[in-house]
């Protein structure tokens, strides 16, 4: 039986075109019918079967994972107020969690997508990642160079400095992705992947693929 109805990308697909708060206001119920619940409900059965094999998620609760449908546009000269698609992250600590270990996907009209790596990183991490990759070319190489990873992910992504400190320069010219401010990765499925029964099996096997590439980075960032 699927996770969610064809009304969940319907919904989306009409608050794009009426993306303001008395639109919301009145397709507030429908909103918890058929999008509110049922992701949270399948964000929980995720965790829970991430959490058989990983005690790191056991004490996981969706509430913890799933992010505000409302957009934060203090900052945006984009004004609408919602975000047209639920996204979450199950990871330890959930939204909190500053781990490199888990998986972080949306769900939208657009495109089903899931990402793992490193986005944000603070300058003291990035220094330890690129030595740490520096130092394990052959395993680091192994890992994005992996046939599922490909297949699955195609390749890593990020912005790039331009210049690195001195120490680094001899490992730059052997591997590009020391230029790498971010270490992200991610797979798209098509928007009817959410009418599938084994969507769940879809996003779990992206976990899994990229699993071993955000250890290897975790080992050196060593977050929590």
């Amino acid at each position: 039986m699927p996770f969610f109805t064809k009304d969940y990308l319907l919904f989306f697909q009409e608050l794009a075109a009426n993306n303001h708060k008395e639109w919301f206001d009145e397709n507030r119920k429908r909103y918890e019918r058929s999008v509110k619940e049922p992701f949270k409900a399948f964000t929980q059965h995720l965790i829970d079967e991430l959490a058989k094999k990983e005690p790191a998620f056991k004490e996981l609760k969706a509430s913890d994972c799933i992010f505000r449908i409302n957009r934060d546009i203090r900052f945006s000269k984009d004004k609408t107020p919602y975000k047209t698609m639920c996204s979450a992250v199950i990871s330890p600590q959930g939204k909190k969690s500053s781990s490199i270990h888990g998986i972080y996907f949306e769900l939208g009209p657009e495109h089903v997508r899931a990402y793992g790596g490193v986005y944000e990183i603070e300058k003291e991490d990035l220094l330890a990642l690129r030595e740490g990759i520096a130092d394990n070319l052959a395993e680091f190489r192994k890992l994005y160079a992996n046939k599922e990873f490909k297949a699955v992910f195609g390749e890593i992504h990020g912005e790039k400095n331009k210049k690195l400190d001195k120490p680094l320069h001899e490992a730059a010219q052997q591997e590009a992705f020391i230029f790498n401010k971010q270490f992200y990765f991610y797979s798209t499925f098509e928007p009817q992947t959410l009418l599938n029964p084994d969507l769940d099996q879809v996003l779990l096997h992206c976990y899994h693929v990229g699993r071993p590439l955000e250890l290897f980075f975790n080992q050196f960032i060593q977050r929590t």
